[in-house]
């Protein structure tokens, strides 16, 4: 059996480092993945799939990342279960191996992108 994500897509908004009590970092990311195939208005449509970032991939991407990078996430899903108002509810997430940097978002006074 196999459970392996690749995506790459846009980074949605600033990433922000947190720390568990445990003192292991951690960050949420959400990429904006566009679909391959127009909707019935003639659009692509996009995905916001949230990425669960640990440890050494989580601060680095927190250093190096900014909201419109374009980024390649290869992980695997995993499902937490949380209990709100008496409800479980699951939440599907991507949690992230390895992050690859692929440009930047460029700058209003930047000619080209930065390719990493």
């Amino acid at each position: 059996m196999l459970n392996q994500v690749v995506l790459v897509g846009r980074v949605v908004k600033e990433v922000e480092l947190k720390e568990t009590e445990n003192a292991k970092k951690y960050s949420f990311i959400t990429l904006a993945v566009p679909r391959s195939y127009k909707n019935m208005n003639g659009r692509y449509d996009t995905d916001f799939i949230e990425c669960m970032l640990w440890d050494n991939v989580a601060k680095n991407v927190a250093e190096y990342c900014k909201k419109g990078d374009i980024i390649g996430v290869k992980g695997r899903l995993e499902v937490y279960q949380k209990e709100e108002n008496d409800k479980k509810i699951s939440q599907l997430h991507l949690v992230a191996d390895k992050v690859t940097f692929l440009s930047q978002k460029r700058e209003d006074n930047e000619h080209e992108v930065d390719e990493r």
